[in-house]
């Protein structure tokens, strides 16, 4: 039994004695979340060249309260069930065993996709005055580690975490991650980075610790420190600064982020390297994995006014090494503002410079109703063969319905193209219907 799941063991032992108190049953709350999801990706200029599924997700969360005294005592649930409704073998026929899975199910030993997979995370948590503790099923969502739900199912994290916000302004996060489990996946995996994390022959760590804080300075402007080690590859400081003003009719806001990332035990050693401890990037010589040695900062200004939101950006990435996050190889995050529908433009040594524009069409008489366009443009990317490029082009349209029996219903419709000599050519579309029925 891994360090997480005693602890967890003890604490839901604690909350079983105390579950009758008041406050725990009171203040809870119960959701079950619909998603219908399609997808299809087509890749251009590669063998398997389409990629089709559509499933039904069930996302059941349980948020309980807590009992009542100086410590308050509480638990956490959620069920994840995902329901094949639509995956040819052709169409998810998945020939490599490195892969964890398809592009929406998990893959059989055929090479399939399974007809359904499901999970059950629970989160034991305490509280004492302002500060709260959880240990169990964490998602959390910080600049040094963000789960993903870009699929049919979200992905979540094992481990620990302390929140506190005992200082007025204040918010410090600190914890410790062991393994997650995968947007297409039933099983918990360890943690690994690009490069590394081939599922038969890659390197992986249980310990992941992260800690850092958010300062409220004023109404308008935060201030954010972050840092995160995975063990035994790397070691990452995050500064980011945010602020909002108030320009003529509209407002601008600034978002600054500063990343930088260093090589932490096996992958700082020229043995732990050889032993598979390595990141993707571009060393020189045609050497293409190596140790970790990044510098990724970025600026974002979005100027909104009325129902317009006009967005520029610009990313440089710096360094032998991609940007090191954690990332599996089945889904994964990477906090930066050119994660986006298709690629991430992380590589070593791009350039990037993005644009954006969206509506709300509730100024003209339609809520609910939302377009944002988005083109990002990435070079200088190093590789063996001499300085890339890449761009992509993003589309979303999305619907929430505002009265009726289906009140809330979400229809998103999210179509993208990513070109260049960086990575195969690629379309994409995704059509998303979303519902969310409290039951508690």
């Amino acid at each position: 039994m891994n360090k997480s799941s005693l602890a967890l063991a003890v604490a839901l032992g604690a909350i079983a004695q105390q579950a009758g108190a008041a406050g725990f049953i009171e203040d809870s709350k119960a959701t079950i979340g619909l998603r219908n999801f399609y997808i299809n990706q087509d890749t251009r200029n590669a063998d398997a060249n389409t990629q089709e599924e559509w499933g039904q997700g069930f996302q059941f969360n349980y948020i309980s309260g807590y009992t009542e005294g100086t410590v308050g005592v509480g638990v956490d649930a959620i069920g994840l069930l995902g329901i094949k409704l639509d995956s040819g073998k052709g169409r998810h026929y998945n020939p490599d065993s490195s892969k964890y899975s398809g592009t929406v199910f998990p893959t059989d030993e055929n090479g399939r996709a399974e007809d359904q997979f499901s999970s059950l995370g629970l989160t034991g948590k305490l509280r004492l005055s302002k500060t709260e503790a959880r240990i169990g099923t964490l998602q959390p969502k910080l600049p040094v580690v963000t789960f993903n739900d870009g699929r049919l199912l979200p992905q979540t994290f094992d481990g620990g975490q302390i929140t506190s916000n005992e200082l007025d302004n204040l918010t410090l996060i600190g914890g410790q991650l062991e393994h997650a489990k995968g947007r297409s996946s039933s099983s918990s995996e360890s943690l690994s980075i690009g490069g590394a994390n081939n599922a038969q022959t890659g390197q992986f760590s249980n310990t992941f610790y992260y800690a850092g804080g958010d300062y409220k300075i004023g109404k308008n402007l935060l201030a954010q420190y972050y840092y995160g080690n995975l063990e035994d590859f790397y070691q990452q400081h995050f500064l980011g600064l945010t602020h909002n003003l108030a320009l003529g009719s509209g407002a601008l806001k600034s978002d600054l982020r500063y990343f930088k990332s260093d090589s932490d035990g096996e992958n700082g050693s020229a043995a732990g390297r050889a032993d598979g401890y390595v990141s993707t990037g571009y060393y020189g010589n045609g050497v293409t994995k190596g140790e970790v040695d990044n510098d990724t900062w970025s600026a974002l200004f979005t100027y909104s006014l009325g129902g317009h939101a006009l967005s520029a950006g610009y990313q440089q990435v710096s360094g032998d090494s991609n940007f090191p996050f954690l990332n599996q190889g089945d889904g994964a995050t990477a906090y930066l503002i050119t994660d986006r529908q298709i690629g991430k433009f992380l590589s070593a040594g791009e350039r990037t410079w993005l644009a954006e524009y969206g509506y709300d069409f509730s100024k003209v008489g339609v809520p609910g109703l939302k377009a944002t366009v988005t083109y990002l443009s990435g070079d200088n990317i190093d590789s063996v063969d001499g300085d890339k490029q890449e761009w992509e082009r993003d589309f979303r349209l999305d619907y929430t319905l505002q009265d009726g029996a289906l009140k809330g219903l979400g229809v998103s419709w999210r179509n993208a193209s990513l070109r260049g000599n960086a990575a195969a050519d690629q379309d994409e579309n995704r059509l998303i219907l979303s519902y969310s029925l409290p039951i508690l």
